[in-house]
């Protein structure tokens, strides 16, 4: 999958990725490859993502939404 983090400062994080976490408004959520399209809204907490180097990382957020299509996900922060 193919993640990409924007923040009104610019790209955090662009790259593929085996999963992601968000901490979405109704509760936190995995995605996983080939995983149904969907707009979620995000409230405070943090993203974790695993890179191919099987590295996991995390991004501590306020707000923002992600969108998911077709293993790409788009994630607008504060």
């Amino acid at each position: 999958m193919e993640l990409e983090i924007i923040s009104p400062g610019g790209v955090l994080f662009k790259g593929e990725t085996d999963y992601v976490s968000f901490p979405g408004t109704a509760g936190s959520f995995d995605v996983l490859p080939h995983h149904a399209p969907m707009i979620a809204a995000l409230e405070e907490g943090v993203i974790r993502y695993q890179t191919d180097e099987k590295k996991e990382q995390e991004i501590k957020i306020q707000s923002g939404f992600v969108e998911i299509k077709d293993d790409i996900l788009s994630v607008c922060i504060e």
